[in-house]
């Protein structure tokens, strides 16, 4: 299929071919019929991309912010990689559309294949033949409503949440600035709720098409007109509510607006306009200025928009999906009519000449459609380079001396695409086959810059696919366990990122994997073991005869708030996330396994304190803590034993004191984590049949230690482990296997 993409780095636009995006659950793949471009916020995004560096660092100073962060915690080259890797790919356009349900998922019941729908999301209503939308970011369309003005909904909900916001009343008078799209349908939305309306743009013919939607009277901010309008229709007192729809670096609009309020009236910004807010002319009024958020409550919310739950009526009267509903019934009643606000409807082949043309101002419109052509004979299947013609065989780990390893990617997200493949795109003893992802996108990105020989939805096809050896796990945690339970099942040769499991029971299912197939071909992706640094340091501590005491200090600081990890009910703690990395470091610098954690926390939770003892009576504290200064150092580790010290500081610096002291010079090209070295130990064991570079057993251990934390915390006790599971001490239960 095809979709319209641009690159963030070179501003470059194309209409590119993906694959169709896979119909998961609680959502619903919908063919489009057409797709409606926000000349507001996409310009705005396709400007921002065609400019240099600097120009995209000012535009978006929030983004600097977060990179400089990223320096200071992992080191420069690696938030290089991730910075460039990030503005080297294609990215989505499109969040507003009207389509046809092609395929229904799991749990969806309000619709079915056959049914008109409007669909919302800069991440699911996409200039794109296909779209997966989850159910809180679909309505039904009324019948007698076309498709064309369906495609309309979302800027709808976008201009309906904003008057809510400033919570109009019958017979009020509301100014609105800006009489782009939103702000032509915030013009008729107030009219229809029986509010006076008058509004200001620079552009003549965006000021009579108001007038003719409901406004009393449109004008240029300079002309006056405006300023004697609201004098006589408020009798001098100014208007209720003022609706900034405009957008751009000028700060006219918000002077205009405490000039034209009225005492204690009310500022809502809709738009993305500069807000310096003159303090004497809002504090003497004493202005309400509000924010409207997009469509309304439920936006950037997972749980809403994702999940599909939806927050209860008695408490969240419009949410964004309601707020979608509203505006296709007041469409579809003729109480607002989208008709005059298209200003041209385009061929969807066509996309990126008509986003140049807009760009560059050659056309001048308030909205602009792309149509889709007609619906072709169902055709939806994955393209594969290489089809699997027999079932796997379950003889994982074949040698195969002198030839290249074939290696599917599941996922293809950040952290594989910056940490992962980079480290294999120039190798010639591997073969990038096929790259698995539910987006098509970030399917597409990952073939074009790494050389992916094919790119799919279908996981399955891959699993069974007999020239794939190894395949590389890189999803969001909730999947790992049930992804790499399947490719061990297939006979594949497994790579997972941490954590291998959320729980005993999922570690369970996996290790069944491994008796029923016969198939123990996995690793891990705990990399620190494998830092040259990290390494160097445990060779000069030498050979330990005591045992030792470990001290790991995990700065990891606070979270984004929309950060993924923040979803513990599907992700699992921060700590069952992350920790794997600590648990095994330790236990390889000490050659042991845990066999008992013991864990206590500040409250919240934020901070954590976990004692691991050893066989040989080693103890080991790893304090992970979000509390701490961004600009310490996230990693410190100290070692002692007989008489030695191992001193290592964020993979920058390392030292060991004995009876002669050791001491590394600075690394000067970065932070080396040991991925690369990690993915040569693991390519040469899937290439040779040879021994995977960590023992099956210590990957158990490891996980079954970072699981008991969450258990301890609980219970307040420590946690025994045992290979089968871990019980916890004194209470006779165990968990996660057979006792």
């Amino acid at each position: 299929m095809k979709q319209v993409v641009q690159n963030y780095k070179s501003g470059e636009l194309a209409l590119l071919d993906v694959p169709v995006p896979a119909c998961k659950a609680g959502g619903v793949l919908v063919r489009t019929r057409y797709s409606l471009i926000s000349t507001g916020t996409e310009l705005m995004k396709v400007g921002e991309a065609s400019m240099s560096l600097l120009g995209k660092a000012r535009a978006r100073p929030d983004q600097v912010a977060k990179v400089l962060q990223s320096a200071s915690t992992v080191g420069v080259a690696a938030t290089y990689r991730k910075v460039t890797s990030k503005l080297d790919s294609y990215t989505p356009l499109g969040y507003s559309l009207c389509g046809v349900v092609e395929e229904v998922g799991d749990g969806i019941q309000d619709v079915k294949v056959g049914d008109l729908v409007a669909c919302a999301g800069n991440e699911h209503a996409l200039h794109g033949e296909l779209n997966w939308v989850p159910q809180n970011l679909y309505s039904r369309v009324p019948e007698g409503l076309a498709a064309e003005h369906a495609a309309f909904g979302t800027v709808g909900a976008i201009a309906m949440q904003g008057v809510r916001r400033g919570e109009p009343a019958l017979g009020d008078v509301a100014l609105v600035i800006g009489l782009g799209l939103i702000g032509q349908l915030v013009v008729q939305l107030l009219a229809t709720a029986g509010v006076r309306v008058v509004g200001v743009d620079p552009d003549e013919e965006r000021c009579k098409l108001a007038e003719r939607l409901g406004a009393l009277v449109c004008s240029h901010p300079a002309s006056g007109v405006v300023d004697a309008a609201v004098a006589e229709i408020t009798g001098g007192h100014g208007v209720d509510q003022v609706y900034l729809a405009a957008g751009g670096s000028s700060n006219e609009p918000v002077e205009l607006a405490a000039t034209l309020s009225r005492d204690r009236g009310r500022v809502v910004d809709i738009g993305k306009c500069r807000l310096d807010l003159p303090w004497n002319a809002y504090y003497e009024k004493e202005l309400d200025v509000r924010f409207s958020r997009s469509y309304g409550p439920g936006r950037y919310d997972p749980s809403y928009e994702l999940e599909g739950r939806d927050y209860p009526i008695g408490y969240v009267r419009w949410t964004e999906r309601r707020n979608l509903e509203c505006f296709l019934d007041l469409a579809s009643r003729g109480r607002v009519d989208v008709a005059p606000l298209i200003s041209r409807v385009a061929p969807f082949d066509t996309a990126v000449e008509t986003y140049r043309a807009l760009d560059a101002g050659e056309l001048k419109a308030v909205a602009v459609l792309f149509e889709y052509p007609g619906q072709p004979a169902p055709d939806t299947a994955p393209v594969l380079a290489v089809p699997a013609t027999a079932p796997a065989t379950r003889t994982a780990g074949a040698a195969r001396p002198g030839q290249a390893v074939r290696v599917a990617f599941v996922g293809a997200g950040n952290y594989a695409s910056s940490m992962l493949l980079p480290h294999l795109t120039e190798r010639r003893d591997v073969e990038l086959r096929t790259v698995v992802t539910t987006s098509a996108l970030s399917a597409a990105n990952a073939q074009r810059k790494f050389g992916f020989g094919a790119v799919s939805t279908d996981l399955d096809a891959v699993l069974e696919d007999p020239s794939i050896d190894a395949v590389f796990v890189v999803t969001r945690h909730s999947s790992h366990a049930e992804l790499t339970r399947r490719a061990l099942l297939a006979g594949k040769a497994v790579f997972v990122e941490k954590p291998l499991a959320l729980s005993a029971e999922e570690l369970d299912a996996v290790l069944a994997a491994v008796r029923e197939s016969g198939n123990d071909r996995l690793q891990v992706g705990f990399n620190r073991r494998f830092a040259p640094l990290l390494g160097e340091a445990k060779g000069r501590l030498g050979r330990r005869v005591g045992p030792a005491s470990v001290r790991y200090l995990v700065n990891a600081g606070q979270l984004d708030a929309q950060s993924w990890y923040n979803q513990r009910s599907s992700e699992g703690s921060r700590f069952v996330g992350e920790g794997g990395h600590f648990v095994d470091t330790v236990g390889w610098l000490l050659d042991a396994d845990p066999v008992s954690v013991y864990a206590s926390a500040t409250p919240g939770h934020q901070d954590l304190q976990i004692l691991l003892t050893y066989p040989d009576g080693s103890t080991a504290v790893i304090t992970y803590a979000t509390s701490g200064a961004t600009g310490f150092p996230k990693e410190t580790i100290d070692l002692l034993a007989d008489r030695k010290v191992l001193r290592f500081d964020d993979f920058a610096r390392a030292s060991v004191y004995g009876r002669k002291r050791w001491s590394s010079s600075r690394i000067p090209r970065g932070r080396d984590k040991g991925q690369a070295a990690q993915l040569d130990a693991f390519v040469a064991a899937v290439a040779s049949g040879g021994p995977m570079p960590v023992a099956l057993d210590s990957l158990t251990a490891t996980t079954l230690a970072t699981l008991a934390v969450d258990t301890s915390l609980a219970t307040g006790a420590p946690v025994k482990l045992e290979a089968a599971g871990f019980e916890v001490a004194g209470s006779g239960v165990a968990e996660g296997g057979q006792g």
